[in-house]
């Protein structure tokens, strides 16, 4: 009889479970973590260890959703469901927090952010004002010391540049427009340019810095910015590689110049 996976006074395999059902999922995550009878690596693992996969399979959500491949997303979203389940898992171990208390707490938070939806005959005729979102999260936020108290540590660089700037801005710490920003960048680059070896690692991140902060101006979200370059490269330098390719060669029997005149080919082909 299977011992892991108790529901109610039944100990039932969750693989006899209906696998349309979170709380199969739940089942599963909770006999991996079983001592003795459970997985000896879920076993090993904590909070630490698992949580730059919930990152990786927050980004693994993107790349479906930018390839346009709804059959990957359905996989990378179960992927990143899985890692909630796990995190709940663990806190319930350590007697912290339920997978309801995960469901209650997003549930509460999302009708109390949405009067305008779910509120009453005033509320909802009242519509949502420009701001509000964001004012009623910094409601919610523990009552901080600082301007920039709160900003999540883990967040990709250039995201939380861009937020550190906003927290500033909304206390006047601000450039007038994206010109003064772009002067900002020339005047880091020059320092770059003179900087000693230890200090070029510095440099560039005021670089990074400051590049954010236009983006910010222009209303560009830097991180997708910087995807669709990435993206860009990737098609051209393919490009490459095939015309390459044709000539009986790869980069490696190459040089420079004739990548670079087939970079700008590609660039000609919209690529």
């Amino acid at each position: 009889m299977y011992r892991a996976g108790i529901l109610g006074n039944i100990m039932t395999n969750p693989a006899e479970l209906d696998p349309r059902q979170i709380s199969t999922l739940i089942a599963i995550m909770k006999a991996l973590r079983t001592p003795v009878t459970g997985c000896p690596w879920d076993l090993e693992q904590d909070f630490a260890s698992i949580a730059p996969y919930t990152i990786e399979e927050a980004y693994e959500v993107a790349d479906a959703i930018a390839k346009g491949d709804r059959k990957a997303l359905a996989d990378e979203l179960g992927d990143l469901l899985l890692q909630v389940v796990y995190h709940a898992q663990m806190a319930e171990e350590e007697g912290s927090v339920r997978f309801a208390d995960v469901v209650e707490a997003v549930t509460t938070k999302m009708i109390r952010r949405h009067p305008h939806v779910f509120g009453d005959d005033e509320a909802r005729s009242a519509g949502v004002a420009k701001g509000f979102w964001e004012a009623n999260k910094a409601k919610e936020r523990p009552k901080a010391s600082g301007v920039l108290d709160g900003v999540t540590v883990g967040l990709p660089g250039l995201t939380r540049a861009v937020k550190l700037q906003a927290r500033a801005a909304r206390v006047g710490f601000d450039w007038p427009d994206s010109s003064f920003v772009i002067d900002k960048i020339e005047e880091e680059i020059a320092e770059l340019r003179a900087a000693g070896r230890e200090e070029q690692a510095g440099e560039l991140g005021d670089i990074l810095f400051a590049m954010a902060n236009l983006a910010r101006h222009l209303e560009v979200d830097p991180e997708a910015a910087l995807r669709a370059t990435n993206g860009k490269f990737e098609r051209r330098f393919r490009f490459i590689e095939a015309a390459l390719a044709k000539r009986g060669k790869t980069p490696a029997d190459s040089d420079l110049a004739e990548m670079d005149g087939l970079w700008d080919e590609a660039k000609k082909a919209g690529l």
